[in-house]
């Protein structure tokens, strides 16, 4: 179990930080175009929390052992999530799934869209987790990267299998093996976030748009190219086209995918780099393809019929953001009934119907069929097999890597 030591953000990490609070994962959409990310909130306080000033370093982790569990006497659960990430009904102020669970369960959920950025959060549970205290939350979905961290320093509970018959069972394959959760002992998927090529039919005129090479190497869309923000993201998608795993890449692999991109900059190819601002832009066809998040051309798609997208040959990027239960939850077993549930068909449905999101349970297309037929025929929301064959992760890495490769894509960026 690796000891807590609070460290200070090189500036390059900094840099990312802000950049991805800016107009990247922080302010990717979740229901609509709409949602944007609270930036003040981490000028104010979450990156002074992530540099641990005034935080002692913590002793050793009470991490991965249960905390005493009053889920039989307190029939409650403490759910924090990203804001727009749930269903809701016609008034604007409850949670449909969430009802229907604590009708059947007679357990109570405290729904708090506290989460707009994950470093931001971090900040705000990270003194209590390094101190052994509770931090008065059962489930946190956070993305991948800081799933990782609090994993690797003990500060969630694995848990109870027995608990989580329908995740067990119904978890699609291409989310059940993390190389940060082997088996998922620690999380579950709460929805996952694919990035494919995006384009403008009306801008290409005839262009044809099937690869990141393309994008890279057309002459005929120089100036008119996207790439995104998000480091995992673009590396990872132009690892894919070079033939490279992002899931095993070496140090030499990352340093040629960023030599490759920085040719793109230099010669004007690559118009700039962007969170989900890209949206107007393709839209209006400013940009005539780009890298996009798979949840903004959905809502794009249904907005502009020239807007479409491709997976290229090579594959596609995928991410997932995940349900934990921290150290010191004080209604474990219900959390545990809770994540559950919400990987039943129907729940899962009902979820996917509403925000559009790669849906992590198998089996749910004909109940989604059901509220909405389109959904259920969208790949970018129920990915078929061979969608799924071409899903890839990024690895893990640890602060010195990312330190690393912040830097580089930080001067590639310009940011």
């Amino acid at each position: 179990m690796q000891q807590y030591e609070p460290e200070r953000l090189s500036p390059a990490r900094a840099a990312a930080v802000r950049r991805s609070l800016r107009s990247g994962r922080a302010a990717l959409t979740r229901r609509s175009l709409l949602r944007t990310a609270t930036g003040g909130a981490l000028a104010a306080g979450g990156l002074g929390a992530l540099t641990g000033c005034g935080i002692p370093a913590a002793g050793k982790s009470e991490g991965g052992v249960p905390a005493e569990d009053h889920s039989k006497d307190e029939k409650q659960v403490r759910f924090s999530n990203w804001t727009e990430y749930m269903d809701v009904d016609d008034s604007g102020r409850r949670h449909p799934t969430l009802k229907a669970f604590t009708e059947r369960t007679g357990v109570e959920v405290t729904y708090t869209e506290d989460i707009n950025d994950n470093s931001e959060f971090f900040g705000k549970i990270q003194p209590q987790l390094a101190a052994g205290q509770e931090t008065g939350r059962d489930i946190v979905v956070l993305t991948d990267w800081l799933a990782a961290r609090l994993i690797r320093l003990g500060w969630v509970q694995k848990l109870d299998p027995a608990n989580l018959p329908h995740a067990f069972a119904n978890l699609s394959p291409q989310f059940r093996t993390p190389d940060w959760d082997p088996g998922r002992a620690y999380s579950y998927p709460w929805q996952g976030i694919s990035a494919v090529i995006a384009y403008n039919k009306k801008a290409l005129d005839g262009t044809e748009v099937t690869s990141v090479s393309d994008l890279l190497d057309d002459p005929k869309l120089k100036g008119r190219v996207g790439f995104l923000t998000e480091m995992r993201d673009t590396v990872g998608m132009m690892l894919l086209d070079m033939g490279k795993d992002p899931a095993r890449f070496s140090d030499d692999d990352y340093d040629a995918a960023i030599d490759r991109l920085q040719k793109g900059v230099d010669r004007g190819q690559i118009r700039r780099f962007t969170g989900n601002d890209y949206t107007s832009d393709l839209s209006k066809g400013d940009l005539a393809a780009c890298l996009a998040w798979a949840g903004d051309v959905v809502q794009l798609k249904a907005d502009n019929p020239d807007i479409d997208f491709v997976i290229p040959d090579s594959g596609y990027v995928t991410s997932s953001d995940n349900m934990l239960i921290p150290n010191k939850a004080r209604h474990k077993t219900n959390a545990e009934r809770l994540i559950d549930y919400y990987y039943e068909p129907g729940p899962a449905a009902e979820l996917a119907a509403y925000i559009n999101f790669v849906c992590p349970v198998d089996g749910v297309k004909d109940d989604l069929a059901k509220l909405d037929e389109e959904a259920a025929d969208n790949p970018l929301i129920i990915p078929d097999q061979a969608m799924q064959a071409k899903s890839h992760s990024f690895r893990s890495l640890s602060a010195e890597e990312e330190t690393a490769c912040e830097e580089k894509f930080a001067k590639l960026t310009g940011a």
